[in-house]
């Protein structure tokens, strides 16, 4: 079991890296770009242009949905897969963060660098 974080920012970092490990596969990726432009797809649908089995999708999928990123329902005799805008938002708002983060980092870089020209 990983250790426990002490700060907020340890914690979304813990908190994001589910998301961050799952898009970092590069057919998961596809996935989610595939999800985000044409909507709640089945698995015959995302096979279409894949040149992998619809057995490896499922469980590219099922790594999506454990990092909270789609969610599927059922549609009649098929299962639609979409994209979770909370999931997205979350991983959208830690990217922010470190972003934020490197921001301030290399605005004291900045000065420290000015002021040792003085």
């Amino acid at each position: 079991m990983p250790p426990r974080p002490r700060n907020s920012m340890a914690i979304a970092v813990t908190e994001a890296a589910p998301a961050f490990a799952a898009l970092g596969d590069a057919t998961r990726l596809h996935i989610v770009l595939r999800l985000s432009r044409d909507g709640p797809l089945s698995i015959s649908r995302l096979t279409d242009d894949a040149r992998i089995t619809r057995q490896a999708i499922t469980k590219h999928l099922q790594a999506l949905e454990r990092a909270r990123l789609v969610s599927s329902q059922r549609a009649g005799r098929e299962r639609l897969w979409q994209l979770r805008q909370k999931g997205l938002h979350d991983a959208r708002r830690h990217l922010d963060q470190i972003a934020a983060e490197w921001d301030s980092a290399l605005g004291r870089l900045r000065l420290l660098v000015e002021g040792s020209k003085s």
